[in-house]
């Protein structure tokens, strides 16, 4: 009898109101309208940042993977799945949502990205 002690290739089921994101970028360097680079160490207010739902648990109702939300990275706990980093954080967490599904509706502000 042959058992398999490697986790590498068990399925991931997100729980309850629980959102997995890819972020955009990776943080660090990054650049200004202008085309100024702005290094990692410089002192900014808080910047909320945009990121990629991959994955979301039963209870969660606005949001499905693949849509862009935007949240606040000081609040978040990473992990890594097979070397690629995501954030995993609780519905209530997110500030907004951007999808093509959302277009025309009542609670779009006519804002895209």
């Amino acid at each position: 009898m042959s058992t398999n002690t490697s986790h590498d290739k068990l399925p991931i089921r997100m729980l309850h109101d629980r959102v997995l994101v890819r972020t955009d970028i990776p943080e660090g360097e990054r650049r200004s309208t202008g085309g100024i680079v702005i290094p990692a160490t410089a002192a900014v207010g808080r910047r909320l940042a945009w990121a990629e739902v991959v994955a979301v648990g039963q209870n969660v109702r606005t949001v499905e993977p693949g849509d862009r939300v935007l949240y606040d990275p000081e609040d978040r706990a990473e992990v890594e799945v097979r070397g690629v980093a995501y954030v995993l954080m609780r519905e209530r967490d997110l500030h907004a949502v951007a999808a093509e599904r959302l277009e025309g509706s009542e609670d779009s502000t006519g804002l895209y990205l």
